[in-house]
């Protein structure tokens, strides 16, 4: 029986790039929203899901790290960060006359991720929101007499058929996404792999309400050990206005003795700590790592 993993979909979309990366082998199974993705590993439909967490431009995926947070409490197992590439696709049928499309669809991060390219060369076209960017595609695949173009990669243009009219099209090239794999336990992903590129580890800290100077204090656990933080997150705990909870990054995996030991000192100040995950994270822009 063939490993299944499931992925934001449907085909085409950038998850199912970075699914194709880190599990070639696998039954690779498209759900139409992050939160169903999730479910399918709690449900036991699939071993593991990926799911976009943030992007370079546009920051944080918020519903990814909500769900996770509030709903299924699920541990990250690894992290793969995929570069981005958009362009702009439309059905070969139209591939003449692709400069007098009406609408552009695509997921509303992507849209953001181009809006200077549309601002300056489609600025009376109407902009609509799907749910990612392979629906984009596969809408315009499936409605060949409407003159309109969907912004995605060149996966989905392959998948749905699609001719891309414009390459890159995206406002910068230094754009990332970061994709979290989840697992119903926390398993430990190969670091034998060529596009291995270290180890992160993930809290959530929730500062106790009456404590002045809390949220520096936790920071000064971190600092005089020298644990290297790659990104702290504030995000509202949904239990009153004010009242937030932070998503920590430590660049490296769980130890016996450094982390445990900002953890208990971050406790002593009254705050609660929840590890999220300690996994390998995979970058497929480089090979990062040489096989063994």
């Amino acid at each position: 029986m063939s490993l299944k993993v499931g992925y934001l979909g449907p085909k085409g979309t950038f998850t199912k790039i970075a699914v194709n990366e880190i599990f070639p082998e696998s039954e690779k199974i498209p759900y139409d929203t992050i939160p169903a993705s999730i479910d399918a590993v709690m449900n036991g439909e699939v071993e593991y899901t990926v799911v976009p967490l943030e992007n370079a431009i546009e920051g944080s995926v918020n519903i990814t790290i909500d769900y996770l947070i509030h709903e299924q409490n699920l541990p990250i197992v690894g992290e793969i960060v995929v570069p981005i590439r958009q362009h702009l696709m439309v059905h070969p049928s139209n591939k003449d006359n692709w400069e007098k499309i009406t609408v552009v669809l695509s997921h509303s991060h992507a849209i953001a991720q181009c809006h200077k390219y549309l601002h300056t060369n489609l600025p009376h076209v109407e902009i609509q929101y799907v749910k990612s960017t392979g629906a984009a595609a596969e809408y315009v695949h499936e409605h060949p007499e409407e003159c309109v173009a969907a912004i995605g990669n060149e996966l989905a243009a392959k998948e749905y058929g699609l001719e891309i009219v414009q390459r890159d099209v995206h406002d910068y090239d230094n754009n990332h996404t970061r994709f979290v794999i989840l697992h119903k336990e926390p398993v430990e992903l190969s670091t034998d792999h060529r596009y291995y590129g270290g180890d992160r580890t993930t809290l959530m800290v929730t500062l106790p309400s009456d404590y002045a100077g809390a949220l520096h204090q936790v920071l000064s656990a971190f600092a005089w050990r020298k644990l290297n933080l790659s990104k702290i997150e504030s995000r509202p705990a949904k239990t009153g206005l004010g009242n937030y909870f932070f998503i920590i990054d430590i660049d490296q995996m769980m130890d016996e003795v450094l982390i445990p030991g900002a953890i208990a000192e971050i406790e002593a100040l009254g705050c609660s700590v929840q590890v999220l995950g300690s996994y390998p994270y995979y970058s497929i822009t480089k090979e990062a790592k040489k096989l063994k």
